[in-house]
């Protein structure tokens, strides 16, 4: 249920099992934001059995990340569709430099900005924990634990220099991910007054 509309884009960044998906679905329930997961998107695809779908199979199984070229391809005309305006909540996007560019490019394209950029941190101990719990109940199947270790290590080795870019703004904010869901979203919240 919608509690309030809140004209806001924001990032929620986190190594794979940091909780950003939780979060962000909560945000679009609370605040009827859009969410663009690129996990959710590259799944969808997948599923449609498509040429790009074969070629991020191919990426994933190998432990690496989906070429920023397919990805900035499939959230182009999420951005632009103007019913989503001023209200996304991206979820594991950006993940490499050149996509953080290519958002800033795409969002003054369509005459908009970042309001909030959040980095929820975690161990990767904490995130075995988390992931082994996530496939138990979701029966997720990019969740064995190597893949996710080697994720892991991927996403914190591209995503620094992402971090490195964005944590000069003044609405960049690091959460402990290690809180409970519930103490993450008050955070949260309290970083968006509301």
């Amino acid at each position: 249920m919608v509690d309030k509309i809140i004209k806001v884009n924001l990032i929620l960044f986190g190594p794979p099992g940091a909780g950003k998906g939780t979060q962000a679905k909560y945000l679009v329930d609370k605040f009827n934001g859009f969410q663009i997961s690129t996990g959710e998107i590259l799944r969808n695809e997948i599923k449609k059995n498509s040429e790009i779908g074969k070629m991020i199979i191919e990426d994933m199984n190998d432990g690496k990340f989906v070429k920023d070229e397919i990805v900035n391809k499939l959230i182009k005309d999420v951005i632009f569709d103007p019913k989503n305006k001023n209200r996304l909540i991206f979820d594991g996007y950006p993940r490499s430099l050149t996509q953080a560019k290519n958002l800033d490019s795409l969002l003054q394209n369509s005459d908009q900005k970042l309001d909030y950029i959040f980095f929820l941190n975690v161990n990767k101990d904490i995130i075995i924990k988390r992931i082994q719990k996530r496939k138990t109940l979701e029966k997720r199947t990019d969740d064995d634990t190597e893949t996710i270790l080697k994720r892991y290590d991927t996403y914190m080795e591209t995503t620094k220099p992402v971090l490195n870019f964005y944590n000069k703004n003044p609405n960049f904010y690091e959460i402990d991910g290690t809180l409970e869901i519930d103490e993450i979203t008050a955070k949260i919240e309290a970083f968006l007054n509301v």
